[in-house]
């Protein structure tokens, strides 16, 4: 129950693991093949461990099966990353892991998965009956990756099964989810539907799912998502960057009437103009990471959860989070804008003054009080470094042409390729049987139609981003002035 310290490491070895295609696209072959074959000798997920399902899958997972694509890549983008004699051992880790976490799937009436499962043992006799909605959501990507290398559609049909059972029981006024279901009755737990823990990444992976497998009905989830967000969730002026009234911010509200359930945000928020980048809703996406940098200026950290209404945090730890990294050069990306390089410096700057460490760089336990704790997240590794990497190193494969490349809600690099968006099973996911053949998937398109996914004009590209009006009144917001 501490948010803070929670059952994520699993005994085995996780940020060995966790970090192995950051080494890759930092281009250190020879540190990336030590890492890939200590991986290979020493790990076992044989283990009496009670791990949680979300965290496997993205954390290990992932980089299980993004170090075996970057290792039998025929290209080899990031220089020679190969290893000698590989026999697809990655490979056979990932399919040994999912299998061990396939029991979370069965005994549910739903068929939303069980939070928790020991990789020996199956599901604990003593395991809640309860999930949220970003852990029981977000599986897609990882599963349908497996399943399309393996030819083995069991993995993508029960994390589909899973997205579709939480679609399914969305409010029919509002559109929205909640935040915690019960997998035995599809009850909602827990009203409050928002962006940060616990919807996050269930939104994220709609798209990226869309984006990766060409699946028409991922983008039609999305778009239907993203319009109830920008209706219910959305407070402030309607234009990002004209107009009076507050700035855009996205606020956690009742699922059944869309009423404001409390005036905190959280900082995993912070990935969602990110998400905004890549639907084309890049306007919006400058606000709402503007209000963010505006919390990080004043703490040099993002709290974990921030009281837009106090203007001081709710939960004050910052556990070395990336969200607002990951946002900061995907906006980069699509603006070329060095008012985003100026961002990446300044947290940068707060990581080195008020995080490292004698053995590594640590938690902040209050972000006031610049407080430590003696623990360093794997993501801290696999995301936050490599979102900095990467938003200084123009000329790095990921960047390209003739690459193209997503990241997966842990920030493991996958190569978009044709092979993801062949499946063997179209005829038998979830709720599909003996249907008509697939239409072609139509393009992406921010929800809100009232911008595009053209880049920013060349012009604005040496203007702050924001009017200086508009990031004053942020500010203000924040407490900064």
């Amino acid at each position: 129950s501490n948010l803070n310290i929670n059952d994520v490491l699993g005994n085995y070895s996780l940020t060995l693991i966790d970090v192995l295609d950051t080494l890759a696209v930092m281009g250190n072959s020879s540190e990336f093949q030590k890492a890939v074959k200590l991986v290979i000798d020493t790990v076992s997920f044989d283990k009496d461990s009670t791990v949680q399902v979300f965290e496997a899958t993205i954390r290990v997972l992932g980089s299980l099966l993004s170090a075996h694509i970057i290792i039998t890549d025929s290209k080899q983008p990031f220089g020679d990353m190969t290893i000698k004699d590989y026999d697809n051992e990655l490979l056979h880790l990932a399919r040994d892991l999912a299998v061990r976490l396939l029991p979370a799937f069965e005994n549910t009436k739903t068929g939303i998965p069980y939070p928790r499962v020991n990789l020996k043992k199956g599901v604990p006799p003593d395991s809640h009956n309860e999930t949220c909605t970003a852990g029981a959501g977000s599986l897609l990507v990882e599963f349908g990756i497996l399943s399309r290398l393996l030819g083995d559609s069991t993995f993508e049909w029960v994390a589909r099964r899973a997205v579709k059972a939480l679609w399914s029981l969305r409010n029919n006024n509002t559109g929205l989810l909640g935040n915690v279901v019960n997998i035995q009755t599809g009850h909602w737990v827990g009203k409050q539907s928002g962006l940060g823990a616990g919807s996050d990444s269930f939104y994220e992976y709609l798209l990226k799912s869309y984006i990766l497998f060409g699946e028409k009905e991922d983008l039609e989830m999305f778009n239907a998502a993203y319009r109830n967000i920008q209706n219910h969730l959305r407070r402030g002026r309607e234009a990002c960057n004209e107009g009076e009234g507050d700035p855009p911010l996205y606020v956690n509200v009742n699922m059944y009437t869309g009423q404001l359930m409390n005036t905190w945000i959280d900082s995993l928020q912070a990935f969602f103009p990110g998400l905004q980048v890549l639907i084309g809703d890049v306007e919006d996406a400058i606000c709402l990471h503007a209000f963010y940098y505006a919390i990080w200026k004043r703490y040099g950290a993002l709290p974990e959860r921030y009281n837009w209404q106090l203007q001081a945090p709710d939960v004050p730890f910052y556990p070395l989070r990336p969200e607002l990294v990951e946002s900061t050069y995907l906006l980069y990306q699509a603006t070329k804008n060095p008012f985003y390089l100026h961002v990446g410096m300044d947290i940068l700057q707060s990581l080195e003054k008020y995080t490292k460490a004698k053995c590594g760089y640590a938690t902040l336990h209050h972000v006031v009080e610049k407080t430590q704790e003696d623990r360093m997240e794997s993501f801290f590794l696999s995301e936050t470094c490599k979102y900095l990497y990467l938003l200084f190193d123009e000329e790095n494969p990921v960047h390209q042409s003739g690459n193209k490349f997503m990241f997966t809600t842990e920030g493991h690099v996958v190569s978009v390729d044709g092979r993801f968006r062949s499946s063997l099973w179209g005829d038998i996911l979830p709720g599909q049987e003996g249907s008509a053949p697939r239409a072609k998937p139509s393009e992406p398109k921010a929800a809100n139609f009232s911008s595009n996914c053209n880049r920013v004009p060349d012009e604005r590209r040496y203007l702050l981003p924001l009017k200086s009006n508009y990031m004053r009144q942020i500010d203000q917001m924040v407490g900064l002035i």
